[in-house]
């Protein structure tokens, strides 16, 4: 069963940092485009990132461009989300997820998701 499971999450000062990450398993990890979706408290659901199967493309919300940094080491079966310059606007819940498809399908396809982990941007 396809299993991903977020960490790094927590309470931080407004201009802080943190490093998220997300293992996953059971499926074929190198062969899936990732995304970072997050759900702030009170709103819907928002994309924030997404990087390609080897890491060598990646795209990020408007939000948090130059801000965040998606990447991942397929060695480690292993996604992150580096933050920096963190605002009460970046509180949510941040969520790893797994394309639909293997390679994808050329557009945004989200698949399976993980079980989120709670960042709090407060002074």
């Amino acid at each position: 069963q396809v299993q991903l499971v977020e960490s790094g999450g927590g309470l931080v000062q407004p201009g802080g940092s943190l490093r998220l990450s997300c293992a996953a398993s059971g499926f074929t990890f190198r062969s899936y485009w990732m995304y970072w979706v997050r759900q702030a408290p009170g709103k819907g659901l928002e994309w924030v990132s997404t990087i390609n199967f080897n890491g060598d493309s990646t795209s990020a919300a408007d939000s948090v461009k130059g801000r965040f940094t998606i990447s991942r080491d397929n060695a480690k079966n292993t996604l992150y989300l580096q933050m920096y310059s963190l605002t009460s606007e970046d509180t949510a819940v941040y969520y790893c997820v797994k394309d639909l498809s293997d390679y994808g399908l050329g557009y945004p396809a989200f698949g399976s998701w993980g079980q989120g982990t709670q960042v709090t941007v407060s002074s």
